[in-house]
C-alpha cells in the first residue's frame, strides 16, 4: 500500500502519479492564499464543516492544490469559517499524492463518470486556475502551522457488511432446503397412509 510507504520527493513520482496515489510526497514552495476554495458536506465526528483547498506553486514552477484538511462551519450560512493561517513565503510540506479521478464514480455515487470533471477539475473551473492533474493532502510542514488540526482521512478499507448478507443468504438458502425436506416427507408420508 503506498501510503504506508517514507516520504519522496515530489519531483520522483510526477512523471507517473497513478502509480504513487496516496504515497507521502514532499516539495517546497509557496501558498497562494488568495486561491482558496472551500468544499462543502465535509464531516468530522459528526460536526459539519469543510475541506479547505488552497493552490501552491513548488519551486519549478507546478500549481497543483494542496488540501489543508478541514475546518469546522461558521456559526450559521451567512458566517464565514475560521481559516488556519498559512505561512507566506517558500515552505516544505509533506501530503499524499492524491489523483483528480480517485473519488468512486458512476450513477451509484451520483457523481457522473465523466473523467473532466474531476475534483481538480471543479476546483479550477471555479477559482479560474490551471493546475496538475494531482492533488495532495496536506500532512506536516516546515512549521507547525502546516500541521493540520484534522487532517484528510485515509479511506476505510473493509468488507463491510458484505461477509454478514453472504452468511445470511447461505441460511437462508439452507431453510428452504431443508423447508423442501420437510414438505416431501409430510408428502409420502401422506401417501403411506
Amino acid at each position: 500500500m503506498n501510503s504506508a510507504k517514507k516520504p519522496v520527493a515530489l519531483t520522483e513520482v510526477i512523471a507517473n502519479p497513478a502509480a504513487h496515489e496516496w504515497q507521502p510526497v514532499t516539495t517546497e514552495g509557496a501558498f497562494d492564499s488568495e486561491s482558496q476554495i472551500l468544499l462543502r458536506n465535509r464531516y468530522s465526528e459528526g460536526v459539519y464543516g469543510f475541506e479547505l483547498l488552497t493552490r501552491f506553486a513548488d519551486t519549478s514552477g507546478r500549481f497543483f492544490w494542496v488540501d489543508c484538511g478541514w475546518v469546522k462551519a461558521g456559526e450559521n450560512a451567512t458566517t464565514q469559517p475560521k481559516l488556519p493561517e498559512l505561512p507566506s513565503g517558500q515552505v516544505s510540506i509533506t501530503g499524499r499524492l492524491r489523483l483528480d479521478s480517485s473519488l468512486p464514480r458512476g450513477s451509484f455515487f451520483a457523481i457522473p463518470g465523466n473523467k473532466s470533471d474531476g475534483l481538480v477539475s471543479k476546483a479550477n473551473a471555479q477559482s479560474g486556475s490551471a493546475t496538475e492533474n494531482f492533488y495532495i493532502d496536506l500532512l506536516s510542514g516546515s512549521t507547525a502551522s502546516l500541521t493540520p488540526d484534522v487532517p484528510a482521512q485515509l479511506p476505510e478499507l473493509s468488507d463491510g457488511p458484505h461477509m454478514a448478507y453472504a452468511l445470511q443468504w447461505l441460511f437462508f438458502g439452507g431453510l428452504v432446503v431443508y423447508g423442501r425436506f420437510l414438505i416431501r416427507r409430510d408428502v409420502l408420508s401422506s401417501k403411506e397412509l
